[in-house]
């Protein structure tokens, strides 16, 4: 059961995570300004993250200024934290891709209306932190505003 503690669901949780991260690989990136997939990690870039864009239908093109990568596997750094805009069947797959990887990130982030248990557990087993269903954008402005 210590895994469960990995299952982040408090506000010093959050903020924990949200403090220590510098690396933010967005999964499923999207370059159109109106979609999630964009303005959440292009307001977290404006707060000094280092966002790196991964879907391998814009491989190849730039997103907030970076180059966009096919899969977690392909990135030139490892990211303290990998923020997830897919859909939940997905995460599973991902799950186990984020498992296999040669180096750990510390949290694993489910956007809002993002949720799959078995494979936030999967992951929580591994040692990795994970947060469903919850925007990093206004948890950031409600945890730790204009810091």
């Amino acid at each position: 059961m210590e895994w469960q503690s990995n299952l982040v669901d408090d506000d010093a949780g959050l903020a924990r995570i949200l403090r220590e991260a510098r690396t933010i690989a967005v999964l499923g990136a999207k370059g159109e300004a109106s979609q999630p997939a964009f303005y959440v990690p292009a307001y977290l870039k404006t707060r000094g993250y280092h966002v790196l864009p991964i879907n391998p239908t814009r491989m190849g093109e730039r997103i907030l200024g970076e180059p966009v990568v096919a899969t977690l596997a392909d990135l030139r750094e490892p990211p303290d934290v990998i923020e997830v805009f897919r859909r939940p069947q997905f995460l599973q797959a991902h799950a186990a891709e984020i498992v296999r990887l040669p180096w750990k990130a510390t949290a694993v982030w489910f956007q809002l209306g993002i949720r799959n248990d078995a494979a936030a557990e999967t992951l929580a087993r591994a040692g990795i932190r994970v947060v469903q269903d919850r925007c990093m954008m206004p948890e950031h402005r409600r945890l730790l505003g204009a810091a």
